[in-house]
Protein backbone atom coordinates (compact mmCIF):
# COMPACT_ATOMS: atom_id res chain seq x y z
CA UNK A 1 0.00 0.00 0.00
CA UNK A 2 1.25 3.56 -1.09
CA UNK A 3 1.71 6.38 1.82
CA UNK A 4 -1.28 8.67 1.64
CA UNK A 5 0.02 12.06 0.86
CA UNK A 6 -2.93 14.50 0.66
CA UNK A 7 -6.05 15.63 -1.13
CA UNK A 8 -6.81 16.48 -4.73
CA UNK A 9 -10.31 17.31 -6.12
CA UNK A 10 -11.89 14.41 -7.60
CA UNK A 11 -10.35 13.76 -11.36
CA UNK A 12 -13.49 13.83 -13.54
CA UNK A 13 -14.90 16.50 -11.50
CA UNK A 14 -11.71 18.89 -11.74
CA UNK A 15 -11.02 17.61 -15.44
CA UNK A 16 -14.47 19.62 -16.43
CA UNK A 17 -13.67 22.39 -14.21
CA UNK A 18 -10.22 22.52 -15.95
CA UNK A 19 -11.73 22.08 -19.59
CA UNK A 20 -15.25 23.32 -19.02
CA UNK A 21 -14.09 27.00 -17.38
CA UNK A 22 -13.38 30.26 -19.00
CA UNK A 23 -13.12 28.20 -22.45
CA UNK A 24 -14.70 30.83 -24.69
CA UNK A 25 -11.65 33.06 -24.10
CA UNK A 26 -9.21 30.14 -25.40
CA UNK A 27 -8.14 31.69 -29.22
CA UNK A 28 -9.73 30.40 -32.09
CA UNK A 29 -7.00 28.82 -35.32
CA UNK A 30 -6.32 32.36 -37.04
CA UNK A 31 -7.06 32.46 -41.18
CA UNK A 32 -5.36 29.36 -42.93
CA UNK A 33 -1.77 31.18 -44.47
CA UNK A 34 -0.36 27.41 -45.39
CA UNK A 35 -0.66 24.72 -47.82
CA UNK A 36 -0.74 24.50 -51.19
CA UNK A 37 -4.03 24.25 -53.45
CA UNK A 38 -6.37 23.09 -53.42
CA UNK A 39 -6.51 22.38 -57.62
CA UNK A 40 -8.76 21.07 -60.29
CA UNK A 41 -6.77 18.27 -60.26
CA UNK A 42 -3.88 17.18 -58.51
CA UNK A 43 -1.10 14.25 -59.19
CA UNK A 44 0.70 12.34 -56.97
CA UNK A 45 3.82 10.84 -58.94
CA UNK A 46 5.52 7.68 -57.90
CA UNK A 47 4.75 6.87 -54.52
CA UNK A 48 4.91 3.43 -52.46
CA UNK A 49 1.55 3.27 -51.22
CA UNK A 50 1.10 1.89 -47.55
CA UNK A 51 -2.79 1.68 -47.46
CA UNK A 52 -5.03 1.28 -44.61
CA UNK A 53 -6.54 -2.20 -45.91
CA UNK A 54 -3.82 -4.20 -44.52
CA UNK A 55 -2.47 -4.64 -47.94
CA UNK A 56 1.66 -4.95 -48.26
CA UNK A 57 2.99 -1.88 -49.48
CA UNK A 58 2.92 -1.41 -53.40
CA UNK A 59 4.73 1.32 -55.79
CA UNK A 60 5.64 3.22 -57.71
CA UNK A 61 1.75 4.28 -58.33
CA UNK A 62 -0.01 7.59 -59.08
CA UNK A 63 -2.54 8.82 -57.43
CA UNK A 64 -4.84 11.31 -59.23
CA UNK A 65 -7.09 13.51 -57.65
CA UNK A 66 -9.72 15.64 -58.61
CA UNK A 67 -12.10 18.31 -57.25
CA UNK A 68 -10.89 16.34 -53.54
CA UNK A 69 -11.78 13.02 -55.03
CA UNK A 70 -9.37 10.24 -55.54
CA UNK A 71 -10.36 9.26 -59.19
CA UNK A 72 -7.40 6.86 -60.06
CA UNK A 73 -4.77 4.78 -58.15
CA UNK A 74 -2.41 3.75 -61.54
CA UNK A 75 0.41 0.83 -60.94
CA UNK A 76 3.33 2.82 -63.12
CA UNK A 77 6.45 0.32 -62.78
CA UNK A 78 8.07 -1.89 -60.64
CA UNK A 79 10.63 -0.74 -57.99
CA UNK A 80 14.13 -0.07 -59.54
CA UNK A 81 12.82 0.24 -62.80
CA UNK A 82 12.30 3.00 -65.03
CA UNK A 83 8.50 4.16 -64.67
CA UNK A 84 6.57 3.26 -67.91
CA UNK A 85 5.37 6.82 -69.19
CA UNK A 86 2.78 5.03 -71.21
CA UNK A 87 1.01 4.12 -68.22
CA UNK A 88 0.74 8.02 -66.39
CA UNK A 89 -2.33 9.48 -66.08
CA UNK A 90 -1.86 12.76 -68.12
CA UNK A 91 -1.67 15.68 -65.83
CA UNK A 92 -4.82 18.46 -67.29
CA UNK A 93 -4.73 22.16 -67.82
CA UNK A 94 -4.27 23.73 -64.36
CA UNK A 95 -3.21 20.71 -62.53
CA UNK A 96 -0.40 19.79 -60.25
CA UNK A 97 1.87 17.42 -60.17
CA UNK A 98 3.57 16.12 -56.70
CA UNK A 99 6.59 14.30 -57.69
CA UNK A 100 6.79 11.63 -54.42
CA UNK A 101 9.14 8.90 -56.26
CA UNK A 102 11.23 7.33 -53.59
CA UNK A 103 8.62 8.58 -50.81
CA UNK A 104 5.71 6.49 -48.98
CA UNK A 105 2.02 7.39 -49.07
CA UNK A 106 -0.74 6.57 -46.21
CA UNK A 107 -4.25 7.64 -46.06
CA UNK A 108 -4.71 10.54 -43.53
CA UNK A 109 -4.75 9.13 -39.57
CA UNK A 110 -7.74 9.57 -37.35
CA UNK A 111 -7.19 10.72 -33.62
CA UNK A 112 -10.00 9.17 -32.26
CA UNK A 113 -9.81 11.08 -29.20
CA UNK A 114 -8.42 14.77 -29.03
CA UNK A 115 -8.84 17.49 -27.01
CA UNK A 116 -8.19 20.84 -28.55
CA UNK A 117 -6.46 22.55 -25.56
CA UNK A 118 -7.74 24.88 -22.91
CA UNK A 119 -6.91 27.78 -21.30
CA UNK A 120 -5.51 25.78 -18.31
CA UNK A 121 -3.14 24.71 -20.45
CA UNK A 122 -2.44 27.70 -22.49
CA UNK A 123 -2.47 25.69 -25.36
CA UNK A 124 -4.66 27.87 -28.48
CA UNK A 125 -5.88 26.08 -30.97
CA UNK A 126 -3.66 27.07 -33.69
CA UNK A 127 -0.92 25.29 -31.83
CA UNK A 128 -2.55 22.09 -30.78
CA UNK A 129 -4.16 22.16 -34.62
CA UNK A 130 -0.29 22.32 -36.11
CA UNK A 131 1.04 19.86 -34.02
CA UNK A 132 -1.65 17.43 -35.45
CA UNK A 133 -1.63 18.49 -39.25
CA UNK A 134 2.08 18.22 -38.42
CA UNK A 135 1.87 14.85 -37.64
CA UNK A 136 -0.33 13.32 -40.04
CA UNK A 137 -3.13 13.86 -38.56
CA UNK A 138 -6.00 14.86 -41.02
CA UNK A 139 -9.79 13.84 -38.69
CA UNK A 140 -9.86 14.33 -34.72
CA UNK A 141 -12.97 14.08 -32.30
CA UNK A 142 -13.04 16.26 -29.41
CA UNK A 143 -14.15 13.65 -26.76
CA UNK A 144 -16.44 16.50 -24.36
CA UNK A 145 -16.01 19.63 -26.57
CA UNK A 146 -14.83 20.66 -23.19
CA UNK A 147 -14.32 24.45 -25.12
CA UNK A 148 -18.14 24.62 -25.70
CA UNK A 149 -19.83 23.30 -28.32
CA UNK A 150 -20.74 26.34 -30.47
CA UNK A 151 -16.61 27.17 -30.14
CA UNK A 152 -15.88 23.34 -31.14
CA UNK A 153 -18.87 23.49 -34.25
CA UNK A 154 -17.37 26.98 -34.95
CA UNK A 155 -13.82 25.28 -35.95
CA UNK A 156 -15.30 22.67 -37.31
CA UNK A 157 -17.08 24.64 -40.00
CA UNK A 158 -13.95 26.51 -40.91
CA UNK A 159 -11.88 23.24 -41.06
CA UNK A 160 -14.19 22.01 -43.08
CA UNK A 161 -14.26 25.20 -45.84
CA UNK A 162 -10.31 24.45 -45.38
CA UNK A 163 -10.17 28.37 -43.81
CA UNK A 164 -8.23 27.70 -41.01
CA UNK A 165 -5.09 24.92 -40.59
CA UNK A 166 -6.48 21.86 -38.85
CA UNK A 167 -8.12 18.45 -38.91
CA UNK A 168 -11.65 17.64 -40.04
CA UNK A 169 -13.37 17.84 -36.84
CA UNK A 170 -16.27 15.74 -34.86
CA UNK A 171 -17.51 16.83 -31.81
CA UNK A 172 -18.83 14.43 -29.21
CA UNK A 173 -20.11 16.70 -26.62
CA UNK A 174 -20.02 15.82 -22.59
CA UNK A 175 -23.16 14.16 -21.88
CA UNK A 176 -25.72 16.70 -19.45
CA UNK A 177 -23.10 19.76 -20.18
CA UNK A 178 -25.30 23.06 -20.06
CA UNK A 179 -28.12 21.19 -18.32
CA UNK A 180 -29.20 23.54 -15.54
CA UNK A 181 -30.21 20.62 -13.17
CA UNK A 182 -28.45 16.96 -12.31
CA UNK A 183 -29.66 14.76 -14.97
CA UNK A 184 -31.75 12.41 -12.75
CA UNK A 185 -34.39 10.77 -14.87
CA UNK A 186 -34.84 8.60 -18.18
CA UNK A 187 -37.24 11.58 -19.89
CA UNK A 188 -34.75 14.04 -18.68
CA UNK A 189 -31.85 12.44 -20.44
CA UNK A 190 -34.05 11.87 -23.37
CA UNK A 191 -34.25 15.19 -24.08
CA UNK A 192 -30.59 16.41 -23.10
CA UNK A 193 -29.62 13.79 -26.09
CA UNK A 194 -32.34 14.97 -28.78
CA UNK A 195 -31.08 18.92 -27.68
CA UNK A 196 -27.75 17.62 -28.40
CA UNK A 197 -28.60 16.31 -31.45
CA UNK A 198 -30.71 19.63 -32.23
CA UNK A 199 -27.04 21.43 -31.44
CA UNK A 200 -25.40 20.05 -33.72
CA UNK A 201 -23.01 17.46 -32.29
CA UNK A 202 -21.57 14.34 -34.11
CA UNK A 203 -21.98 12.21 -30.69
CA UNK A 204 -21.78 12.18 -26.90
CA UNK A 205 -19.11 11.54 -24.41
CA UNK A 206 -19.99 9.77 -21.35
CA UNK A 207 -18.24 9.36 -17.93
CA UNK A 208 -21.46 7.63 -16.19
CA UNK A 209 -25.03 7.80 -14.53
CA UNK A 210 -27.28 5.65 -12.83
CA UNK A 211 -28.54 2.26 -15.14
CA UNK A 212 -31.94 4.41 -16.17
CA UNK A 213 -30.02 7.50 -16.85
CA UNK A 214 -27.17 5.65 -19.00
CA UNK A 215 -29.77 3.23 -20.60
CA UNK A 216 -32.20 5.99 -21.88
CA UNK A 217 -29.71 8.38 -22.96
CA UNK A 218 -27.95 5.54 -25.16
CA UNK A 219 -30.81 4.53 -26.63
CA UNK A 220 -32.11 7.84 -27.69
CA UNK A 221 -28.74 8.71 -29.03
CA UNK A 222 -28.71 5.44 -31.20
CA UNK A 223 -32.30 5.78 -32.28
CA UNK A 224 -31.10 9.54 -33.29
CA UNK A 225 -28.14 7.67 -35.42
CA UNK A 226 -25.47 9.55 -33.28
CA UNK A 227 -22.22 7.65 -32.61
CA UNK A 228 -21.00 7.66 -28.69
CA UNK A 229 -17.61 7.23 -26.28
CA UNK A 230 -17.17 7.04 -22.85
CA UNK A 231 -14.60 6.92 -20.28
CA UNK A 232 -16.29 4.72 -17.37
CA UNK A 233 -15.58 7.11 -14.37
CA UNK A 234 -14.69 4.75 -11.01
CA UNK A 235 -17.30 6.30 -9.39
CA UNK A 236 -20.19 4.62 -11.33
CA UNK A 237 -18.84 1.62 -12.72
CA UNK A 238 -19.35 -0.77 -9.97
CA UNK A 239 -22.93 -0.56 -11.02
CA UNK A 240 -22.68 0.28 -15.11
CA UNK A 241 -19.45 -1.05 -16.96
CA UNK A 242 -18.78 -1.81 -20.25
CA UNK A 243 -20.87 -4.85 -21.07
CA UNK A 244 -23.77 -2.30 -19.95
CA UNK A 245 -22.93 0.19 -22.30
CA UNK A 246 -22.53 -1.90 -25.05
CA UNK A 247 -25.72 -4.12 -24.22
CA UNK A 248 -27.44 -0.14 -24.30
CA UNK A 249 -25.69 0.91 -27.54
CA UNK A 250 -22.76 2.56 -26.72
CA UNK A 251 -20.59 2.33 -29.89
CA UNK A 252 -16.60 2.98 -28.45
CA UNK A 253 -14.51 2.94 -24.63
CA UNK A 254 -11.80 5.37 -23.99
CA UNK A 255 -9.27 3.99 -21.81
CA UNK A 256 -9.93 0.87 -20.11
CA UNK A 257 -12.11 1.70 -17.00
CA UNK A 258 -14.85 -0.43 -17.21
CA UNK A 259 -13.62 -3.36 -18.77
CA UNK A 260 -11.56 -5.46 -16.34
CA UNK A 261 -14.27 -4.75 -14.06
CA UNK A 262 -16.62 -6.57 -16.70
CA UNK A 263 -14.21 -9.75 -16.32
CA UNK A 264 -14.21 -9.96 -12.02
CA UNK A 265 -14.79 -13.45 -11.07
CA UNK A 266 -14.23 -13.42 -7.41
CA UNK A 267 -15.28 -10.28 -6.56
CA UNK A 268 -17.51 -6.89 -7.46
CA UNK A 269 -15.27 -4.13 -6.60
CA UNK A 270 -11.44 -3.06 -7.13
CA UNK A 271 -9.88 -3.94 -4.32
CA UNK A 272 -9.34 -0.56 -3.00
CA UNK A 273 -7.46 0.02 0.19
CA UNK A 274 -9.61 0.56 2.78
CA UNK A 275 -8.42 4.24 3.33
CA UNK A 276 -8.55 5.17 -0.53
CA UNK A 277 -9.92 8.52 -1.34
CA UNK A 278 -11.16 8.91 -4.98
CA UNK A 279 -10.01 12.63 -4.34
CA UNK A 280 -6.45 11.77 -3.78
CA UNK A 281 -5.51 11.25 -7.51
CA UNK A 282 -2.22 9.42 -6.03
CA UNK A 283 -4.94 7.12 -5.03
CA UNK A 284 -7.04 7.02 -7.87
CA UNK A 285 -3.88 6.48 -10.66
CA UNK A 286 -1.78 4.20 -8.41
CA UNK A 287 -4.53 1.51 -7.42
CA UNK A 288 -5.66 1.50 -10.91
CA UNK A 289 -2.31 -0.03 -11.70
CA UNK A 290 -3.74 -2.93 -9.59
CA UNK A 291 -6.93 -3.46 -11.35
CA UNK A 292 -6.04 -5.46 -14.67
CA UNK A 293 -4.67 -8.65 -12.20
CA UNK A 294 -7.98 -8.47 -10.12
CA UNK A 295 -9.50 -9.38 -13.36
CA UNK A 296 -10.00 -12.77 -15.43
CA UNK A 297 -6.88 -14.23 -16.78
CA UNK A 298 -6.52 -13.83 -20.48
CA UNK A 299 -7.98 -16.54 -22.53
CA UNK A 300 -9.99 -17.96 -19.52
CA UNK A 301 -13.70 -18.53 -19.76
CA UNK A 302 -14.94 -15.29 -18.70
CA UNK A 303 -11.77 -13.27 -20.40
CA UNK A 304 -13.42 -14.92 -23.63
CA UNK A 305 -17.01 -14.61 -22.79
CA UNK A 306 -16.67 -10.45 -22.80
CA UNK A 307 -14.74 -10.58 -25.68
CA UNK A 308 -16.78 -12.65 -27.77
CA UNK A 309 -19.75 -10.19 -26.63
CA UNK A 310 -17.98 -6.98 -27.14
CA UNK A 311 -17.60 -8.71 -30.53
CA UNK A 312 -21.06 -9.60 -31.42
CA UNK A 313 -21.96 -6.08 -30.73
CA UNK A 314 -19.38 -4.54 -33.32
CA UNK A 315 -17.89 -2.33 -30.34
CA UNK A 316 -15.19 -0.20 -30.91
CA UNK A 317 -11.85 -0.24 -28.12
CA UNK A 318 -9.68 3.38 -28.04
CA UNK A 319 -7.37 2.19 -25.27
CA UNK A 320 -5.18 5.43 -25.34
CA UNK A 321 -2.30 3.54 -24.34
CA UNK A 322 -0.20 6.49 -24.39
CA UNK A 323 -2.34 8.77 -21.57
CA UNK A 324 -1.30 6.17 -19.32
CA UNK A 325 2.42 5.52 -20.19
CA UNK A 326 3.73 7.77 -17.75
CA UNK A 327 2.83 5.76 -14.91
CA UNK A 328 5.72 2.89 -15.89
CA UNK A 329 7.96 5.15 -16.76
CA UNK A 330 7.55 8.70 -15.99
CA UNK A 331 11.38 10.14 -16.21
CA UNK A 332 11.39 8.69 -20.09
CA UNK A 333 7.86 10.31 -20.95
CA UNK A 334 8.94 13.50 -18.93
CA UNK A 335 12.34 13.82 -20.73
CA UNK A 336 11.27 13.18 -24.18
CA UNK A 337 12.85 15.14 -26.67
CA UNK A 338 10.19 17.14 -28.36
CA UNK A 339 9.25 19.27 -24.65
CA UNK A 340 12.65 21.58 -25.26
CA UNK A 341 11.06 22.74 -28.84
CA UNK A 342 7.52 22.39 -29.12
CA UNK A 343 6.14 21.84 -25.75
CA UNK A 344 4.87 25.70 -24.47
CA UNK A 345 5.61 26.84 -20.93
CA UNK A 346 2.18 27.20 -19.73
CA UNK A 347 1.50 23.60 -20.79
CA UNK A 348 4.66 22.19 -18.83
CA UNK A 349 4.02 24.18 -15.87
CA UNK A 350 0.43 22.37 -16.11
CA UNK A 351 2.20 19.05 -16.52
CA UNK A 352 4.45 19.79 -13.21
CA UNK A 353 3.27 17.47 -10.09
CA UNK A 354 0.52 19.76 -7.85
CA UNK A 355 -3.10 18.65 -6.39
CA UNK A 356 -4.50 21.10 -8.42
CA UNK A 357 -4.52 19.54 -11.91
CA UNK A 358 -6.27 16.31 -13.09
CA UNK A 359 -3.14 14.08 -14.14
CA UNK A 360 -0.35 15.83 -12.63
CA UNK A 361 -0.42 13.51 -9.41
CA UNK A 362 3.38 12.46 -8.80
CA UNK A 363 2.90 12.97 -5.05
CA UNK A 364 5.48 10.12 -4.37
CA UNK A 365 5.72 7.99 -7.70
CA UNK A 366 8.65 5.61 -7.86
CA UNK A 367 9.91 1.91 -8.89
CA UNK A 368 6.62 0.21 -7.01
CA UNK A 369 3.94 2.16 -8.92
CA UNK A 370 5.63 1.53 -11.95
CA UNK A 371 6.77 -1.89 -11.52
CA UNK A 372 2.54 -2.35 -11.19
CA UNK A 373 1.55 -0.85 -14.05
CA UNK A 374 4.04 -2.56 -16.30
CA UNK A 375 2.35 -5.23 -15.35
CA UNK A 376 -0.96 -4.09 -16.11
CA UNK A 377 0.03 -2.74 -19.50
CA UNK A 378 0.64 -6.34 -20.15
CA UNK A 379 -2.26 -7.93 -19.45
CA UNK A 380 -4.40 -4.74 -21.12
CA UNK A 381 -2.45 -5.29 -24.12
CA UNK A 382 -2.86 -8.70 -24.24
CA UNK A 383 -6.45 -8.14 -24.08
CA UNK A 384 -5.92 -5.36 -26.90
CA UNK A 385 -4.08 -7.44 -29.17
CA UNK A 386 -6.32 -10.38 -29.06
CA UNK A 387 -9.95 -8.59 -29.78
CA UNK A 388 -8.19 -7.07 -32.68
CA UNK A 389 -7.18 -10.88 -33.67
CA UNK A 390 -10.66 -12.10 -33.60
CA UNK A 391 -11.69 -9.41 -35.75
CA UNK A 392 -12.40 -6.28 -33.54
CA UNK A 393 -11.97 -2.63 -33.91
CA UNK A 394 -9.37 -0.82 -32.03
CA UNK A 395 -8.49 2.77 -33.00
CA UNK A 396 -5.49 5.00 -31.98
CA UNK A 397 -6.55 7.64 -29.90
CA UNK A 398 -4.30 9.31 -27.73
CA UNK A 399 -6.00 12.34 -25.01
CA UNK A 400 -3.06 14.59 -25.79
CA UNK A 401 -2.30 17.30 -23.23
CA UNK A 402 -2.23 15.36 -20.05
CA UNK A 403 0.30 13.84 -18.46
CA UNK A 404 3.79 14.61 -20.67
CA UNK A 405 1.84 14.07 -23.71
CA UNK A 406 2.60 16.21 -26.21
CA UNK A 407 -0.21 16.86 -28.93
CA UNK A 408 0.96 14.84 -32.40
CA UNK A 409 3.86 13.64 -31.20
CA UNK A 410 1.63 11.28 -28.35
CA UNK A 411 -0.09 9.72 -31.74
CA UNK A 412 3.04 8.60 -32.82
CA UNK A 413 3.52 7.15 -29.51
CA UNK A 414 0.71 5.32 -28.97
CA UNK A 415 1.38 3.94 -32.34
CA UNK A 416 4.54 2.44 -30.90
CA UNK A 417 2.35 1.11 -28.19
CA UNK A 418 0.15 -0.53 -30.55
CA UNK A 419 3.39 -2.13 -32.29
CA UNK A 420 4.18 -3.17 -28.69
CA UNK A 421 0.99 -5.05 -28.14
CA UNK A 422 1.58 -7.12 -30.90
CA UNK A 423 -0.09 -5.26 -33.84
CA UNK A 424 1.61 -5.80 -37.16
CA UNK A 425 2.85 -2.16 -38.15
CA UNK A 426 0.34 -2.39 -40.87
CA UNK A 427 -2.60 -3.29 -38.52
CA UNK A 428 -0.99 -0.42 -36.31
CA UNK A 429 -1.84 1.69 -40.21
CA UNK A 430 -5.40 0.25 -40.33
CA UNK A 431 -5.96 1.39 -36.87
CA UNK A 432 -4.69 4.90 -37.47
CA UNK A 433 -6.75 4.78 -40.55
CA UNK A 434 -9.38 2.78 -41.83
CA UNK A 435 -10.41 1.32 -37.88
CA UNK A 436 -10.75 5.34 -37.16
CA UNK A 437 -12.74 5.86 -40.00
CA UNK A 438 -14.80 3.03 -39.56
CA UNK A 439 -15.52 4.39 -35.97
CA UNK A 440 -16.63 7.76 -37.13
CA UNK A 441 -19.00 6.34 -39.67
CA UNK A 442 -16.87 8.12 -41.95
CA UNK A 443 -15.25 4.67 -44.19
CA UNK A 444 -17.08 5.80 -47.07
CA UNK A 445 -15.06 8.84 -47.27
CA UNK A 446 -11.53 8.86 -45.59
CA UNK A 447 -9.71 5.35 -44.07
CA UNK A 448 -8.55 4.47 -47.08
CA UNK A 449 -6.73 5.64 -50.69
CA UNK A 450 -9.37 4.12 -52.90
CA UNK A 451 -11.63 5.85 -56.04
CA UNK A 452 -14.08 7.86 -54.68
CA UNK A 453 -12.71 9.30 -51.50
CA UNK A 454 -11.40 12.28 -49.98
CA UNK A 455 -7.75 13.48 -50.52
CA UNK A 456 -5.90 12.88 -47.10
CA UNK A 457 -2.75 11.61 -47.17
CA UNK A 458 0.31 11.41 -45.17
CA UNK A 459 3.49 11.26 -47.04
CA UNK A 460 6.59 10.72 -45.51
CA UNK A 461 10.42 9.72 -46.82
CA UNK A 462 11.12 6.76 -44.91
CA UNK A 463 9.03 3.55 -44.67
CA UNK A 464 7.18 3.84 -41.02
CA UNK A 465 6.73 0.44 -41.16
CA UNK A 466 10.23 -0.58 -40.63
CA UNK A 467 10.34 1.91 -38.23
CA UNK A 468 6.95 4.26 -36.79
CA UNK A 469 9.95 6.52 -35.01
CA UNK A 470 10.27 8.25 -38.70
CA UNK A 471 6.68 9.40 -38.35
CA UNK A 472 7.60 11.80 -34.91
CA UNK A 473 7.82 15.30 -35.91
CA UNK A 474 11.72 15.17 -34.31
CA UNK A 475 12.49 12.01 -36.88
CA UNK A 476 14.57 9.21 -35.68
CA UNK A 477 18.37 8.87 -35.60
CA UNK A 478 20.41 6.78 -38.24
CA UNK A 479 24.27 6.35 -38.66
CA UNK A 480 25.82 6.72 -41.84
CA UNK A 481 28.68 4.59 -43.23
CA UNK A 482 31.33 7.39 -42.41
CA UNK A 483 30.07 7.42 -38.80
CA UNK A 484 27.94 10.61 -39.31
CA UNK A 485 24.79 10.68 -37.34
CA UNK A 486 21.63 11.97 -38.91
CA UNK A 487 17.81 12.65 -38.16
CA UNK A 488 15.95 11.51 -40.84
CA UNK A 489 12.31 11.03 -40.92
CA UNK A 490 9.26 13.13 -39.94
CA UNK A 491 6.40 13.90 -41.89
CA UNK A 492 6.92 15.52 -45.18
CA UNK A 493 3.78 16.14 -46.78
CA UNK A 494 0.20 16.06 -44.84
CA UNK A 495 -2.98 16.05 -47.81
CA UNK A 496 -5.67 17.26 -46.13
CA UNK A 497 -8.94 17.61 -48.92
CA UNK A 498 -6.02 18.50 -51.78
CA UNK A 499 -4.27 20.79 -50.02
CA UNK A 500 -0.32 20.27 -49.47
CA UNK A 501 1.03 21.38 -46.30
CA UNK A 502 4.67 20.75 -45.71
CA UNK A 503 4.83 19.20 -42.20
CA UNK A 504 7.82 20.60 -41.17
CA UNK A 505 6.58 24.21 -41.39
CA UNK A 506 4.19 23.18 -39.50
CA UNK A 507 6.37 22.25 -36.91
CA UNK A 508 8.66 25.59 -37.14
CA UNK A 509 5.49 27.50 -36.73
CA UNK A 510 4.67 26.15 -33.48
CA UNK A 511 8.42 26.31 -32.16
CA UNK A 512 8.06 30.01 -32.86
CA UNK A 513 5.23 30.06 -30.82
CA UNK A 514 7.28 28.43 -28.18
CA UNK A 515 10.12 30.76 -28.54
CA UNK A 516 8.40 33.54 -28.08
CA UNK A 517 6.00 32.26 -24.99
CA UNK A 518 9.59 31.50 -23.59
CA UNK A 519 11.25 35.24 -24.47
CA UNK A 520 8.67 36.81 -22.28
CA UNK A 521 9.78 35.78 -19.41
CA UNK A 522 12.83 34.46 -20.15
CA UNK A 523 11.37 30.78 -19.28
CA UNK A 524 13.64 27.28 -19.15
CA UNK A 525 12.29 24.43 -18.71
CA UNK A 526 13.11 22.87 -15.57
CA UNK A 527 12.63 19.13 -14.11
CA UNK A 528 10.91 19.53 -11.24
CA UNK A 529 11.86 19.35 -7.84
CA UNK A 530 15.66 20.16 -9.33
CA UNK A 531 16.13 23.69 -8.11
CA UNK A 532 18.52 23.99 -5.72
CA UNK A 533 18.88 20.07 -5.04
Amino acid sequence: MHTKTGRTISAVLLCLMILSAGMAQVPKAPPRKEGEGPWSQLIIRGVTLINGTLSPPLGPVDIVVENNRITAVQPVGAPGQKIDASRRPQLKAGGKELNAEGLYLMPGFVDTHGHIGGTAQGTPAEYVFKLWMAHGITTVVDPGCSNGLDWVLEEKAKSAKNEITAPRIKAYMRFGAGSQTTIATGLQAREWVRNNAKAGADGIKFFGASPEVMSAALDENKKLGLRSKMHHSQTWVGGWNVLNSARAGLTSMEHWYGLPEAMFTDRTVQHYSLDYNYQNEQDRFGEAGTLWKQAAAPFSEKWNAVMNELLSLNFTLSPTFVAYLANRDLMALRRAEWHENYTLPSLWDFYTPTRGSHGSYWFSWGTEQEIQWKENFRLWMTFINEYKNRGGRVTIGTDAGFIYNLYGFAYVNEMQLMREAGFHPLEVIKAATLSGAEALGMDKEIGTVEVGKLADFVITEENPLTNLQTLYGTGAIKVTDDNRVLRVGGIKYTVKDGIIYDARKLLADVKDMVDAAKAKTGYKIMQPGMKGF
